[in-house]
């Protein structure tokens, strides 16, 4: 969706009057911030067991209130909504729009927060405004755009994804710049308005943006990867998976194109009969299993948690001179299920087919689209290559339709992985982490470069029927998971504050 109005960067004086006396206004109400734990020495030794209280909980719910939906029709754009959004960011975080610097992309929003020593990067946090639209409002408990607070729960759409960690990220800004809480090297907030319809007026703008002014960061972090319970088979408990990458998409169109007629007398094939079996060898002959590195490192790290003879089969793997026989084992034990065999797998997935008008007409044309989800290793030119290989037919034209993203880069996981690990497992006690890779699409990946260690995380603990609300009907956060990514927010920034660098080091 493009945004109305010019698309590039708009500065924002640091300190205006409005802010100015926003910030003042905020200064005599203490109670704005969340009531969570004070700072200690050791934040990480205390898990976070309680819930947001009612102001923090509306604020977010006022947030899901907009309904910043993204469609691919630039005619049905939501930019009031945007307008709407942004006017509550501003007054809820005063102290953030009048000390940090925030330049806008259309609607997308890039904050700086100059450190004590602003010639270095330590973090670009990631998140996104928009949200995906509803299909069915009937089935919702409560409305999508009502954002409902109860007891428990934040309903609305974007609760998941992902306002929740726009509003978590400013929450703990916020509260660290109360605080007189500064990072030693500078850190960025970027805030895509159109993550969902992969980001050209947003993410791409403001990654150009730091490009051209040589940012290169120590850590990103974005969405991706959340903390599951009961959702890995065989693991008895939580897993949380840090991704340091993701892969790559493509939507390949396979076309035919025949002569019509009367359907009494059709000849051998028909356009629907012959795109047919195109897709039929397209889904019979996937794109062959792999086990890259990073996925042999995400078993690596699970197996401690996996019963036997799991267990061992890894520990085998692990060894040089078994590893070989073992691992196509692994491979192929990963591919029995849906959802692990996006990870060893460049995935094939038709899911569109259109062709002809009447029963008794012969078809003049018919098409199919088919979904891939590129695997690290592979790439577009290698799925349309795949794709003319095993349709071995001159009659059917293979190209490929919208957007495409080869699979991002890999980061090692180092020192930046270890913080984000040792900061998840000291909100959410019993939880085993893990690396991994995000079968979809997020932002993060046109930053490429941009940053020596990529993580998709969010430390919030989900259920497989929770994973099904993303996108979906009741999407929801418990008070609980919003008080983690906010408490997750506020010691990532004091780490940032206590070091040159995520990683610890001085450079």
């Amino acid at each position: 969706m493009a945004p109305r109005g010019p698309v590039g960067p708009h500065d924002t004086p640091a300190r205006s009057r409005r802010f100015g006396r926003l910030s003042r206004r905020a200064g005599r109400a203490p109670d704005r911030m969340p009531r969570m734990r004070p700072i200690t020495e050791n934040p990480a030794h205390f898990p976070v067991t309680e819930g947001v209280d009612d102001a923090v909980a509306q604020r977010l719910a006022v947030a899901l209130r907009c309904a910043t939906v993204s469609t691919e029709d630039p005619a049905r754009t939501a930019d009031a909504e945007f307008v709407r959004l942004a006017e509550h960011l501003e007054s809820s975080f005063p102290r953030v729009h009048a000390e940090l610097t925030l330049t806008t992309f259309g609607r997308s929003r890039l904050y700086r927060w100059d450190g004590v020593e602003p010639g270095q990067v330590s973090a670009i946090l990631l998140a996104h405004q928009d949200v995906v639209p509803v299909d069915d409002e009937q089935r919702w408990t409560h409305p999508p755009f009502a954002g409902v607070v109860d007891e428990e729960f934040i309903w609305g759409r974007g609760a998941i994804d992902d306002k929740s960690r726009v509003l978590a990220v400013l929450e703990a800004v916020e509260w660290a710049l109360e605080l007189g809480i500064r990072p030693h090297h500078t850190v960025y907030l970027a805030f895509g308005h159109d993550e969902e319809v992969f980001g050209d007026g947003g993410a791409v703008q403001m990654a150009q943006y730091l490009r051209e002014r040589d940012v290169r960061a120590d850590l990103l972090l974005d969405e991706g990867g959340v903390i599951t319970d009961g959702v890995a088979d065989g693991v008895d408990r939580p897993v949380a998976s840090i991704m340091l990458g993701e892969k790559g998409y493509a939507t390949v169109r396979l076309s035919v194109t025949e002569t019509g007629g009367h359907s009494s007398m059709p000849g051998k094939q028909t356009a629907v009969g012959r795109l047919a079996r195109a897709v039929a060898r397209v889904q019979d002959h996937p794109m062959p299993l792999r086990l890259t590195p990073v996925i042999a490192d995400m078993l690596a790290r699970m197996r401690v948690a996996l019963p036997e003879p799991r267990r061992t089969l890894l520990e085998l793997t692990d060894r040089r001179g078994l590893a070989a026989l073992t691992g196509p084992l692994v491979t192929r034990i990963l591919a029995a299920g849906p959802t692990t065999e996006a990870l060893v797998r460049t995935t094939t997935a038709p899911t569109v087919i259109r062709g002809g008008v009447k029963a008794n007409v012969l078809p003049q044309s018919a098409e199919a689209l088919v979904n891939f989800r590129i695997l690290p290793g592979d790439s577009v030119a290698a799925v349309l290559a795949h794709c003319t290989r095993v349709i071995r037919d001159l009659g059917v034209r293979i190209d490929l339709t919208g957007p495409t993203s080869e699979p991002s880069q890999v980061t090692g996981p180092g020192p930046a992985f270890d913080l984000i690990a040792e900061l998840a497992t000291g909100v959410v006690e019993g939880i085993v982490t893990t690396t991994g890779l995000v079968p979809g699409a997020t932002d993060s990946r046109h930053y490429d470069g941009l940053a020596g260690t990529r993580c998709n995380f969010a430390p919030i603990v989900l259920t497989a029927a929770d994973l099904e609300r993303i996108h979906g009907t009741d999407e929801r956060i418990s008070r609980l998971n919003y008080a983690r990514l906010i408490e997750f927010n506020r010691r990532l920034i004091e780490r940032l504050a206590a070091a040159p660098d995520p990683t610890g080091e001085r450079r």
